[in-house]
């Protein structure tokens, strides 16, 4: 029987994705928001949509499979009705709600949706006081704050890859590091318990409530045996030591290796997957800045302590750590063509975040001209998809999308 899910490698034909079609979240934005909702500007939603709809085309042309986020969440809840209400109250409790009455409010509001769908895009677009019916002011808070909303909207859903990720026949259900996107790995967790056919994997090797954080953007499967985690502002290295642990122990996994590699704690590195992704066997986009010297700890079984890990920092530079590990030749194809100013601009825009569909063939940004250039020059296929909407969020190709199977290679 094929596994559903087949994640061992970042450049394998990609056959089956998840991605969420941004709604009324973006819409919800607004200036004293952003910040807090980890974005820069407010992107316009009609083209944002043309625009996500144009990669979502792209990828079926491509002979990729999608899925959509809110159709398999709602799929999920429609399953159980004992399901759908404690997706609400789970849901209720997670958005801070704490008032009884209000409480009460909300769930008849939820229930009164006669399609689940659109009622898990409410939930996803933020509830504003405004539509509640009969709401009125009852408690301190009420009177007190001046805002707008009830339950926050969740504008960065649309970057599939971070709040649950597929890692070979199994699933990560991840913690995320913000209060903001905290609440968008609910939707992993029904669709991975209750899903008629997505429910129930082989594994979860990583829950949403331990106790460290880890997001998807800083998983890079480079081979069956291998996998890098960044240790970034987002990911703790408690919580790679947690998966390696699982990955080696707990679970049957073909695993050997987690390279845990340092990179900056800063908003514009922030996950491993701006630092470098992977577009052929022997090919990397960087990012512009990177330090010539990475650190990196390579964690593996201990086998004179069960259930222990063995902890081997290594100092190299990172062409030289990829081809030790996947033991060949490496072209690192820096962002922006290695110049400062346009490298800059392009990482911005995330230039070194692509998504590879098979190898030697990526899906990248439009307007990061000279390192789409480049890719070329170096015998990378590309689509170039447009973009002046979904970069505002701070993600790129590989961000907005959730490989759910992949051919081995």
């Amino acid at each position: 029987m094929k596994n559903l899910f087949n994640v061992k490698t970042e450049i394998g034909k990609l056959e089956k994705v998840l991605l969420h079609r941004p709604g009324g979240e973006l819409e919800n934005l607004t200036p004293k928001m952003l910040e807090k909702l980890l974005f820069d500007d407010i992107p316009w939603l009609d083209l944002a949509v043309r625009e996500h709809d144009y990669l979502a085309d792209l990828l079926k042309k491509c002979g990729v499979e999608v899925v959509y986020l809110a159709d398999l969440v709602a799929e999920a809840l429609d399953a159980n009705a004992e399901v759908k209400a404690s997706f609400i109250s789970q849901f209720l409790s997670e958005a801070n709600i704490y008032s009884e009455t209000l409480t009460e409010v909300l769930t008849d509001y939820l229930n009164s949706f006669s399609d689940t769908k659109e009622m898990v895009e409410k939930t996803m677009a933020g509830i504003k006081k405004s539509e509640v019916p009969n709401f009125i002011r009852r408690t301190l808070s009420d009177y007190i704050r001046d805002y707008p909303f009830i339950t926050d909207p969740m504008p960065n859903l649309y970057f599939t890859r971070d709040p649950f990720c597929v890692v070979g026949h199994g699933i990560m259900l991840n913690k995320m590091y913000t209060l903001t996107r905290s609440r968008e790995t609910i939707y992993g967790e029904y669709i991975f318990k209750y899903h008629p056919v997505y429910g129930n994997p082989p594994g979860i090797y990583f829950f949403r409530d331990f106790p460290s954080t880890i997001e998807g953007g800083d998983v890079i499967v480079l081979s069956e045996k291998i996998i890098a985690v960044g240790v970034s502002e987002r990911t703790h290295p408690a919580s790679i030591e947690k998966l390696a642990k699982n990955l080696f122990y707990k679970y049957e996994t073909s695993f050997e290796k987690v390279l845990a590699m340092d990179i900056p704690k800063t908003r514009s590195f922030m996950h491993l997957d701006t630092v470098f992704t992977q577009v052929d066997h022997d090919k990397f986009t960087t990012h512009a800045e990177l330090k010539e010297t990475m650190r990196v700890f390579e964690l593996t079984r201990d086998p004179e302590r069960e259930g222990k890990l063995l902890v081997k920092p290594i100092e190299k530079s990172l062409k030289e750590i990829l081809e030790f590990y996947l033991e060949r030749e490496i072209e690192l194809i820096p962002c922006g063509g290695g110049d400062v100013v346009a490298g800059s601009r392009e990482q911005w825009n995330d230039g070194a975040n692509c998504l590879a569909i098979a190898p030697g063939e990526v899906i990248v940004y439009q307007r990061n001209h000279i390192t789409n250039d480049l890719l070329v020059k170096h015998g990378v296929k590309i689509h170039a998809i447009p973009s002046s909407e979904l970069s505002r969020g701070r993600g790129g190709p590989r961000c907005m999308s959730m490989p759910f199977y992949r051919e081995d290679i």
